[in-house]
């Protein structure tokens, strides 16, 4: 007899504090209970789903860090637009005020044509092909089927996804064709734009390139400058200053080693050295870097296959391997004509008129269907 009123109590005793519990977390703010909502409903998922693979657990793990990436990113999208503007003028105006009068003053004339001919082309490819590539659309898939061929449904979208359309969590959209989210774009890469972002980076990396090249020997004479007067602040007679005489002024033309006294180191001449020391370093680093990206690109546009898709292909061919089978890409129709579809050169003349020279043309297709080539052929004979 005495069992009974001891489990009765023990019984009780829970159900208060399954009520207690309940009350006091319903008095908890809103946000803090969708949030826990939220992190065991993440959790049951690693474990409830019969499909669960490393993949899904991985970004289950990592969704509050994709949330703070792509958010962050929206937001800093204009400040890496904004810096590449400045930092693009800042080369710009280096090369017109200190670079341009020494050109003209020690080059020879075919010397001062070349410089002048290929630097504002190179410039002029850089603003287009910047310019139309953060204001171009990358291209959407319609929100309804419409007889468009589909391969998936988005899940996050919850839209008929083509062939080739992945979704962009920053952009929060399907992207036809896509390739990744460029910040210093603040757009994502995709159909109708990924031709001016690899020009862009294309004629970026020759600018670089061109101008640490050809102001290697101004970078050596400023850099020895700047370490010859740290300490002391003035020139002393007798010192050769190889090419920066004509360019701070100081010594007539023709002229290496000063003859008489010269004049106080200014703080002109002090800029003029730094801003040298700047280009050459900035765009070195930079030609550097884009470069690689650029190559890596190139790469990718030859085996017909974007970013993302590279990642797919690779694990799409260790599953068909391990079946003995081999993997091809079913959009790669053989490296000139994958670069013939990327550029829109549809005849010979294109090679100029599309590459060499600014040209706003739309991509070929629609970026919704695609073509499966078995049998590579060349599909635009020039």
């Amino acid at each position: 007899m005495r069992w009974w009123p001891g489990s009765l109590l023990h019984l009780f005793c829970c159900l208060r504090l399954r009520v207690c519990a309940r009350r006091g977390r319903s008095r908890l703010p809103l946000w803090l209970r969708e949030t826990w909502a939220y992190m065991r409903l993440m959790f049951k998922s690693l474990y409830f789903n019969s499909l669960t693979n490393s993949d899904v657990v991985f970004d289950s793990v990592f969704e509050p860090v994709f949330w703070t990436v792509e958010h962050v990113t929206r937001w800093f999208g204009t400040v890496f637009v904004c810096l590449v503007v400045v930092l693009t003028s800042s080369i710009v105006l280096i090369a017109y005020v200190v670079l341009l009068p020494l050109v003209l003053n020690t080059y020879s004339l075919a010397w001062i044509a070349w410089h002048l001919c290929y630097g504002h082309w190179n410039l002029v490819m850089i603003a287009f092909h910047y310019y139309k590539a953060t204001k171009t659309s990358p291209g959407f898939p319609p929100t309804v089927k419409n007889d468009v061929p589909f391969v998936s449904v988005c899940k996050k979208c919850i839209i008929p996804k083509p062939a080739r359309t992945h979704h962009c969590g920053i952009c929060n959209s399907c992207i036809l064709k896509m390739d990744h989210h460029c910040p210093w774009l603040n757009n994502c890469v995709g159909h109708f734009n990924h031709r001016y972002f690899f020009s862009f980076c294309l004629f970026m990396t020759m600018g670089c390139v061109y101008c640490s090249i050809s102001g290697r020997n101004l970078f050596l004479d400023a850099y020895n400058t700047l370490e010859r007067f740290k300490h002391t602040g003035m020139e002393k007679p007798g010192i050769p200053v190889t090419g920066m005489g004509p360019l701070i002024g100081i010594l007539p033309s023709g002229q290496t080693h000063y003859q008489t006294p010269s004049p106080a180191y200014t703080y002109k001449d002090k800029m003029i050295h730094k801003s040298i020391i700047y280009m050459w370093v900035l765009t070195s680093t930079v030609g550097v870097a884009l470069g690689c990206l650029t190559v890596w690109h190139a790469v990718l546009i030859s085996r017909g296959e974007t970013s993302i898709e590279r990642h797919i292909n690779i694990k799409e061919t260790k599953r068909m391997a391990k079946r003995g089978k081999v993997y091809k890409n079913p959009f790669h129709y053989g490296r000139l004509n994958n670069w013939k579809i990327f550029l829109g050169v549809e005849k010979r003349s294109h090679w100029v008129t599309r590459v060499l020279l600014p040209s706003g043309h739309a991509p070929l297709g629609d970026g919704l269907t695609w073509d499966v080539y078995p049998v590579r052929k060349d599909m635009m004979p020039v």
